[in-house]
């Protein structure tokens, strides 16, 4: 994790590993994402959703900080800070915050399916952030996401137009990591992947340790044993350490290979919520699952058919 490691190196080119190496290592980052909603779903049952969301990235600045000081990283430019803010207001601070409100109410496998709509609005997001033109059925696929989501949200409730706070939450959510990713995959071309993650989540510290106080003077945390290592995970590995592999498979690359990974991620947390938390696998969650999944995956796979200049998207943190 030197200045001149792998992850700083240029902008596309690759680093030298194994053939699958980038694959394999894109996995391990997307299977220790997938356990993001439903620890989330967990920590909540004993701690408030403002301390989890903020206390996360403040322990996770901690160990980024360490990593950045014991590697003598340059501090980015002026520029550079505008746009870490950008990443950090999506990644550190938006997604982790929205979601830990919106998983206090709504099942994890519920979360899951809405979440699934990410890599979609990642890949807009880098359309509108690159100036790229897609073709048309790029736009068709992420908007029938973006309706299959909802619907799938609304059915859970009642019908069509009986969305709760936790939906709307939960599409901020994916509104906030989606431009996060995408200006974070552009910025990575040039501070290196790992380094952007860490910078960001630097730079967001003030404002969350400012929050994680506000929290404990409010309530003083108390949860039982797994509520406090759920908090951990979330901490370590969805904060900090996940990037970590998931960057490393993209710097190797093949990178529109890698990037579509992802799209396993939803697939594995409704498993997850399934096998861990008990919750029941109903024919409306698996079938929204399955629509939101393949229309993501037909807006990713568009763009990637245009062959224009990709960021490097992000897995939910």
């Amino acid at each position: 994790m030197s200045q001149h490691s792998s992850a700083t190196l240029a902008k596309g080119t690759p680093v030298p590993a194994a053939p699958g190496a980038g694959l394999a290592w894109g996995l391990v980052g997307v299977v220790a994402f997938s356990f993001t909603v439903p620890f989330t779903r967990v920590a909540v049952g004993g701690l408030s959703p403002l301390f989890i969301g903020s206390a996360r990235a403040v322990a996770a600045a901690v160990l980024a900080g360490a990593a950045l000081a014991l590697t003598r990283q340059a501090l980015p430019r002026p520029r550079q800070w505008v746009r870490l803010a950008v990443v950090g207001a999506g990644v550190v601070v938006g997604f982790p915050l929205l979601t830990s409100y919106a998983l206090s109410s709504a099942p994890a496998s519920h979360g899951a399916v809405v979440i699934a709509l990410l890599p979609a609005a990642t890949a807009a997001m880098a359309v509108l952030r690159g100036n790229e033109r897609p073709p048309p059925r790029f736009w068709t696929a992420a908007g029938a996401g973006a309706l299959a989501a909802t619907g799938f949200a609304s059915a859970q409730w009642g019908g069509f137009g009986h969305l709760r706070l936790a939906d709307l939450l939960l599409f901020g959510a994916v509104l906030a990591a989606a431009v996060g990713y995408a200006e974070g995959g552009l910025l990575a071309r040039e501070l290196g992947a790992w380094q952007t993650v860490s910078w960001a989540l630097v730079l967001c510290s003030p404002v969350m340790v400012v929050l994680a106080a506000t929290s404990v003077a409010r309530h003083t945390p108390t949860a039982s044993p797994t509520q406090w290592a759920a908090f951990a995970y979330l901490a370590v590995v969805s904060m900090f350490l996940g990037f970590f592999a998931w960057y490393r498979g993209l710097a190797i690359g093949p990178m529109a290979r890698v990037s579509q990974v992802q799209l396993v991620q939803p697939v594995l947390s409704i498993a997850w919520a399934a096998l861990l938390l008990g919750e029941s696998l109903t024919p409306v969650t698996v079938l929204g699952g399955l629509v939101v999944v393949l229309c993501a995956a037909g807006a990713v796979r568009a763009r990637l058919g245009a062959r224009v200049p990709q960021p490097a998207p992000g897995p939910t943190a």
